[in-house]
């Protein structure tokens, strides 16, 4: 695989070292830095070249970003040993679970931490055209939904947004499209009712002003049944007070009961040194300030946006930084550990797999059935089967 190799620049700025805080100058980092990262027209991108500026600026560190065009070459790099670190989208948990696009025989499932996420005021649900009369997620039920061809992590979550409801994609007219953008034009078209997105996507202009609007139907955070048949199916789901959606949509003034998940999510590989997992970790948390105007939505880069019960354990030295802020919990350590405890029976799960004779066409099949009988008899749940 050929990427490109992009190394952010920035002038530097010894009077912005010498004034920086005295918290960041309490952070070591090695002076050459690398993460993969979504392509560069991505928020994502855009983001780590504002925090490679704040890397220099403060720490005199170099930032490599390595550009994936999809969610498989984003990890080809850490699975390489090429780059310890991925700002990463929702298919990094696919590849910690071994599932979709990382079932097949190259790929089994990837012990990631996490380090600090973007968990920032959008929110991650789908959309409808406000003509089509649906206010709940239950109104999904016989209206044209949208299917991404070749888009797991779209699908699967448009799979939890028909689970709060109560539905399945029996229950809904499947409207297969060949990309996102192509699904969002087709509920301008009129072909289609719903699409999944972020709230704040710039293609949901074009539909918030024409004939047929725009809408987000509500995931009430009350809706204790709803959250858990949404969650048994994507359980990187946490409830969201919505702040920011595109302007013009069609619902009441005010926060909006939604979903959301981080974008980016910094994960690191195991063996990712100390130093650096624990560095950057504080060099982030503690530069808000410094970088919150580098690029669009930083604004989830904040300590107090952290969530530390997530579908992935955290680095060990993460960890200690959060301890040494006191936000880190029991709970915290328990939730932690669980998670650990998964990745260890995935990891046993492929090793068993390892040693059956399956043909290259059937293996992801094959190991599907292998990872749910190890799950199940663990007692934790399957998710993906």
């Amino acid at each position: 695989m050929t990427t490109t190799l992009l190394r952010t620049s920035a002038s530097i700025a010894v009077m912005a070292l010498a004034i920086g805080s005295a918290q960041a100058a309490d952070a070591k980092l090695p002076s050459n830095i690398s993460w993969t990262a979504y392509g560069t027209t991505s928020s994502g991108y855009a983001q780590s070249v504002g925090l490679g500026k704040m890397l220099k600026e403060k720490y005199n560190a170099d930032l490599r970003i390595i550009p994936g065009k999809n969610d498989v070459s984003r990890m080809v790099p850490l699975k390489a040993g090429q780059s310890p670190l991925c700002a990463c989208g929702i298919a990094a948990y696919f590849a910690q679970e071994g599932v979709l696009m990382f079932a097949e025989k190259d790929w089994g499932p990837m012990p990631l931490y996490n380090l600090f996420n973007n968990i920032g005021r959008n929110g991650q649900q789908a959309m409808a055209a406000a003509d089509a009369g649906i206010k709940t997620a239950a109104d999904l039920k016989g209206k044209r939904v949208t299917w991404v061809k070749g888009s797991p992590a779209l699908n699967q979550n448009m799979t939890g947004m028909l689970a709060f409801g109560g539905l399945t994609w029996k229950d809904v007219q499947k409207v297969e499209v060949p990309g996102w953008k192509q699904s969002i034009d087709a509920v301008i078209n009129g072909q289609a009712d719903s699409a999944w997105g972020s709230t704040i996507s710039s293609a949901y202009a074009q539909l918030a002003s024409s004939p047929r609007g725009l809408y987000f139907p509500p995931l009430p955070h009350g809706d204790k049944a709803g959250w858990e048949r949404a969650k048994a199916v994507a359980p990187w789901w946490a409830p969201t007070m919505v702040t920011a959606m595109t302007k013009g949509a069609k619902n009441p003034e005010g926060p909006h009961e939604g979903s959301n998940y981080p974008y980016p999510l910094f994960v690191a590989m195991p063996n990712t040194p100390d130093d650096l997992a624990y560095g950057l970790t504080k060099a982030v948390m503690e530069n808000y300030e410094a970088f919150k105007e580098n690029g669009p939505g930083m604004d989830g880069y904040q300590l107090s946006n952290q969530n530390f019960a997530y579908v992935f354990p955290y680095h060990p030295a993460a960890v200690k930084y959060y301890k040494e802020k006191g936000v880190w919990t029991a709970e915290h350590d328990k939730h932690n550990a669980a998670v650990m405890k998964r990745q260890g029976v995935l990891a046993a799960a492929w090793k068993e797999m390892q040693g059956k004779n399956v043909a290259d066409e059937q293996y992801a099949a094959e190991w599907l059935k292998v990872r749910a009988a190890a799950l199940n008899k663990a007692g934790m749940p399957v998710i993906f089967e």
